[in-house]
């Protein structure tokens, strides 16, 4: 598995994004919780926690559409840690909203928290405490080549009423020095919450990746291939992107028809002008893969095969059919950020139209891909992803976060053959689909397998994280504590080390 084999030698996964855990403030966070699910893994002998992206979702709250691919989600925020921070009144916290436990009610969450960080920052003001105010300015030098931009980004947006940046007034919208030093000093107070809120959340997140290396347990990433147009990153570095006079996108990003979506998927997001990046050696790509390896021990590289060539759709197009292949920057991008890294940390998602150069790139890089075994069991066709024919250097999921949960797929989206042959291959009846599922991919032969935590709790269609295509409703997937039982944990442990993805037996552990 060239630059990955060290890490994910013969091992095991759960997939759960942060705003998933459970929490009384309305969603996951990065508080006792994310803590308590480092241990549960931990004693199922699951050795990686793959989340999915941070970063601050934009509208649809997609972390796949991200008003910054360097900023923190600040919706992560712990109001525990604050706190314990003294950040935080603990009575403030007890009056907290009665949110649901079982979804994500975003807009409350968000109205919520943003009055919290607003406190918080408040009382930061108040009592400048040494340490804190050391850490905040530490924190400030270290994070500059993005945070200026993005607190700045952030604070216009809001006084935007989240309006999309080339929605502003021209010389704000165009990044003229002159008017954002006007505008700045006008909203100081605005532009260094935004920055305060990122303090908090990277603080937040070190004290979670510590317990994670307490615990042995690494952090898979994930990192979109495309930046959203409203977004911090465009609005300062347009240059980088296809953009016209207006800085409108030329072309978009998207997929062509595939299993996923007869007309294709059309995601919008500006694509990328390579020339111009490769003209000073992929400077801006290697500054984010280097920030991401600071978020995770290695990240998933979203839509690899948009590095070898990616679908280019003409902007204002309704769909994504009329799109055609455009060469990406190939190896040479992946040559530099490894010159500049010492390594390539990276699964490549390679799924959907996959041809002979997408393969011989990644193979070239010596990049572990991704087999889903929901794709396998066509009887029509002899799948690759048929755990028969899997290879070591893959990681094989039951599912991702875009597919149907293991249980809502085989009693829904599977046809009778497929239903069968699942049954057939697995030698069951069937009465306990996800764990045939999760048993077939942990006893591959692919070096880590992943299993989505919905499938660990054999949880039905409406428990889905997303389905692609469909605007609303996604993402506000949320674990309860049953769902954390020891019953479910020594289950998964058992099964770890009965495929040799632990080196112990669960007892031994726990």
């Amino acid at each position: 598995m060239g630059a990955m084999a060290p890490s994910f030698t013969r091992s095991a996964g759960v997939l759960l994004h942060p705003t998933s855990l459970p929490s009384r403030f309305g969603t996951g966070d990065l508080g006792p919780a994310a803590v308590a699910y480092l241990r549960w893994l931990a004693g199922a002998g699951v050795t990686w926690w793959q989340v999915l992206p941070l970063h601050p979702p934009g509208p649809g709250r997609s972390p796949y559409s991200a008003l910054s691919t360097f900023a923190g989600n600040e919706l992560l925020i712990s109001p525990g840690r604050l706190a314990e921070d003294g950040l935080a009144e603990p009575a403030w916290l007890d009056g907290a909203p009665s949110f649901p436990a079982e979804w994500v009610e975003f807009g409350a969450v968000e109205y919520w928290k943003d009055g919290l960080l607003r406190e918080a920052f408040d009382r930061h003001r108040k009592q400048q405490r040494a340490d804190l105010v050391r850490d905040l300015e530490d924190f400030r030098q270290r994070h500059r080549g993005w945070l200026d931009d993005f607190a700045l980004y952030l604070a216009l947006r809001r006084a935007h009423d989240a309006r999309a940046w080339y929605d502003w007034p021209r010389p704000l919208a165009f990044h003229e020095p002159a008017a954002l030093a006007d505008w700045s000093a006008a909203h100081r107070d605005e532009i260094e919450l935004a920055v305060f809120g990122q303090f908090l959340f990277f603080r937040q997140w070190e004290a979670v990746r510590a317990a994670a290396r307490e615990e042995g347990v690494r952090i898979l990433g994930d990192v979109p291939i495309f930046v959203a147009l409203d977004s911090a990153d465009v609005w300062a570095n347009p240059g980088l992107f296809l953009l016209d006079d207006e800085r409108r996108p030329r072309v978009v990003a998207g997929v062509p028809p595939d299993y996923f979506s007869e007309t294709g998927q059309l995601w919008g997001s500006p694509l990328y002008d390579w020339d111009t990046m490769a003209a000073d050696g992929y400077r801006w790509w290697i500054d984010r893969l280097r920030h991401e390896l600071t978020l995770a021990d290695a990240v998933r590289l979203d839509h690899f095969r948009g590095f070898a060539a990616n679908w280019e759709v003409p902007a204002g197009d309704v769909d994504a059919t009329g799109g055609r292949w455009v060469d990406g920057p190939g190896r040479a991008l992946f040559d530099a950020v490894a010159a500049a890294l010492g390594g390539l940390p990276f699964v490549a998602e390679d799924l959907g139209e996959i041809t002979a150069d997408v393969v011989a790139l990644r193979k070239g890089l010596g990049l572990p891909g991704m087999a889903i075994l929901q794709f396998a069991f066509d009887p029509a066709h002899r799948s690759l992803f048929l755990p028969f024919r899997l290879e070591r250097d893959l990681v094989v999921y039951t599912g991702t976060h875009d597919n149907n949960t293991s249980l809502g797929w085989y009693l829904g989206d599977a046809s009778e053959e497929e239903r069968a042959y699942v049954r057939r291959y697995c030698g069951t009846e069937g009465r306990e689909v996800h764990w045939d599922m999760i048993r077939l991919a942990l006893g591959s032969v692919a070096e880590l397998a992943v299993i989505p935590h919905q499938d660990l709790a054999g949880l039905g269609s409406d428990c889905r994280m997303n389905t692609p295509g469909v605007a609303e409703g996604n993402w506000r997937f949320r674990a309860t504590p049953w769902m954390l039982s020891e019953e479910i944990q020594q289950r998964l442990a058992e099964m770890v080390w009965t495929y040799g993805r632990a080196p112990a037996r669960p007892g031994d552990r726990i």
